[in-house]
């Protein structure tokens, strides 16, 4: 003999609005039209071929029939929420793999992840220094942080910090025999470059410089690279103000000129749709945000 196990959308509604014997507030509290309510009742009730509610005097009644299923049914649900949440507190616990650029690893996370682990003891972060491909959130990560423009599908992305570049150099560059008064004296001066130079070449262009070459100047495959070059004085960089933080703060970089360029990319932490409620990616998640949001203070 098959069991008959009628369908579960339907379900959900009878029992949201046998609780609350109406079908509005059914509708309400499962972010659904009263009509989809009205039609997830027929539904079910044409499945079991039983009339489950009666309307009377514009109130809601329960048919005999529908108070006894009501009844056995609510502890079933009640022990679906239960079973849920005991699961959602085990995902508070345990290991966390963490897929990043080394260099946002480098210059951002990692000075900054004591403060996670005193907050989250029982969390144990796994650092996936990588360069990424936008789309791979492997199986065996669980939060990535994502550059770029926000626009990838079938995750669900949390915006970190808007992107603005500035000119970054050592203070004994700044010192030294060829000093920077203007931005036209970045001619007397190496110009490195993070992957590509067409960043240097919008900035100067903004800038209104015209007697800089932007052309010229070694390039560097990572963000990290581009700012340890800066800190020995071997040229000026243009660097995500986010990421220089650390070496601003130290004092090993000044930012020798106020114009900035904001980017079109942003840093994003990312993760799967189906585990945005897991306890230690909800944990991971608001911790940066936070730390984010008071940054930006």
């Amino acid at each position: 003999m098959s069991r008959r196990l009628p369908p579960l959308n339907a379900l959900k509604a009878f029992e949201a609005a046998a609780r609350h014997l109406s079908f509005t507030k059914a509708a309400e509290e499962l972010f659904v039209t009263q009509a989809a309510i009205s039609h997830q009742i027929k539904t079910l009730e044409e499945h079991l071929g039983l009339k489950l509610f009666l309307r009377k005097n514009r109130s809601l009644l329960l048919t005999e029939e529908g108070q006894g299923y009501f009844l056995d049914i609510k502890d079933i649900f009640s022990q679906l929420i239960d079973a849920t949440e005991k699961l959602l507190a085990r995902g508070a616990k345990g290991s966390l793999t963490v897929s990043l650029t080394p260099s946002f690893a480098i210059q951002w996370l990692v000075p900054r992840l004591s403060k996670f682990n005193e907050l989250f003891p029982e969390i144990d972060v796994r650092i996936k220094a990588q360069d990424l491909d936008e789309n791979s959130l492997t199986d065996d990560v669980d939060v990535a942080i994502y550059y770029g423009r926000g626009n990838w599908s079938g995750v669900q992305t949390h915006k970190l910090h808007t992107e603005y570049l500035v000119p970054l150099c050592s203070p004994l560059l700044l010192n030294g025999p060829k000093p920077l008064d203007t931005p036209n004296d970045l001619a007397n001066h190496n110009l490195l470059h993070d992957t590509t130079r067409r960043s240097w070449k919008a900035w100067l262009k903004t800038a209104g410089v015209r007697n800089v070459p932007a052309n010229t100047g070694p390039i560097f495959s990572h963000s990290s690279m581009v700012l340890q070059a800066a800190v020995h004085g071997q040229g000026v960089a243009l660097g995500n103000s986010v990421l220089a933080k650390p070496d601003l703060d130290a004092g090993r970089l000044v930012i020798p000129f106020s114009h900035s360029l904001e980017s079109k990319n942003a840093y994003y932490l990312i993760c799967r749709e189906s585990q945005a409620e897991l306890g230690k990616i909800v944990s991971f998640k608001d911790w940066m945000l936070s730390m984010v949001e008071q940054e930006q203070i």
